[in-house]
């Protein structure tokens, strides 16, 4: 039903404004008595066998919802109705900021892609903390970057303090410097600045209670010989692992009337790139950290080939837009059914 008659009638519309309406409506639907229960039928599987521990989490299943989407972390119970076994949240900043000038947020159908440059819109990390406090039972992932304003040589602090905020209200961290939509952002990628933010978490980290897992989220326009860096950091920074992939910069094999936009690609054809990019970090390093794999996933099919990859979890954005939430639900089957 949403590939035949709801996207026709959502794809009409400006990308974001739909997002936002989308926004209300689920929102809408889940404060009527008994429609979350409905949507948990409709989409959810509760199996002991879709259970993983990761990184010393314990995730219902392995299908969770990439950053981006609820950025903000205004839908997050909402959202995990839909059958997500963990939902991220972000990029969050330590000031809000508007982002980008619109038009920043484009399809590109043919391509069963989209392009953003929304540029860190979000609220501040401390609107995020109020509306997380109100948790019922979500595992949540927060994903930090630093404000645009922000350069890189004071980064560090930007990091900090949304790792400070959020630290009692979320599962795991995700650090974000492979956004191509952010000024230099990337540039914080090298080697040397990379491995000193790392650290620098990881060191407060270790001051805490109860250490967080902390990630690293990679770009998949990197090189092998990047790609051989990120193994090292992560090796000598003792962080929990890596998600694989951000969005691309490429513009390879595109036919959309959209393909010269800027901003970061994400879809269908990032499927090849992101699953050899997991299989690279995950073969290179001996399988020495778990690896979140995210890009193109539109289908089951998509899901297996991230996990058998070397993926331990997966997340969608993207294919979840294009094919609608009955594909969390397929993909938890997809893996129930390969255990046969």
């Amino acid at each position: 039903m949403y590939k035949l008659l709801i996207r026709p009638i959502l794809f009409w519309f400006d990308p974001e404004e739909v997002h936002y309406f989308t926004f209300s409506l689920i929102r809408f639907l889940n404060r009527i008595p008994g429609f979350s229960s409905i949507f948990k039928s409709l989409y959810e599987i509760n199996d002991k066998r879709l259970e993983r521990e990761v990184f010393g989490l314990k995730f219902k299943n392995p299908v969770g919802l990439a950053a981006g989407f609820d950025k903000d972390a205004k839908l997050y119970q909402e959202l995990s109705n839909l059958g997500f076994g963990f939902i991220e949240i972000g990029t969050l900043t330590p000031k809000g900021q508007e982002g980008n000038p619109k038009k920043r947020l484009f399809r590109l159908k043919e391509d069963s892609a989209i392009i953003n440059r929304m540029g860190f819109n979000n609220g501040g990390v401390q609107e995020a903390v109020e509306r997380l406090k109100k948790n019922k039972g979500v595992l949540i992932g927060g994903n930090i970057g630093k404000n645009k304003l922000t350069p890189n040589e004071e980064a560090t602090t930007d990091y900090e303090i949304c790792f400070d905020a959020l630290y009692d209200y979320v599962d795991y961290f995700v650090v974000n410097v492979s956004s191509p939509n952010t000024p230099n952002l990337r540039a914080l990628q090298d080697k040397e600045p990379l491995t000193a933010l790392l650290q620098t978490l990881q060191n407060k980290n270790v001051t805490k209670p109860k250490q967080k897992p902390i990630l690293l989220k990679i770009a998949p326009d990197l090189t092998d010989e990047q790609l051989l860096d990120i193994i090292d950091i992560v090796a000598v920074t003792k962080i929990a692992g890596v998600i694989a992939t951000n969005t691309t910069i490429s513009r390879e094999g595109l036919q959309s009337v959209n393909k010269s936009e800027m901003g970061g690609l994400s879809g269908k054809p990032l499927t090849q790139r992101s699953t050899e990019v997991i299989r690279f970090l995950s073969e290179k390093s001996n399988k020495a950290f778990p690896i979140i794999g995210v890009g193109g996933i539109h289908s089951p099919e998509d899901a297996l080939e991230k996990l058998e990859a070397g993926a331990s979890l997966i997340q969608l954005y993207t294919g979840f837009i294009y094919e609608g939430p009955a594909l969390v639900k397929s993909i938890n089957k997809a893996v129930l059914n390969r255990m046969k």
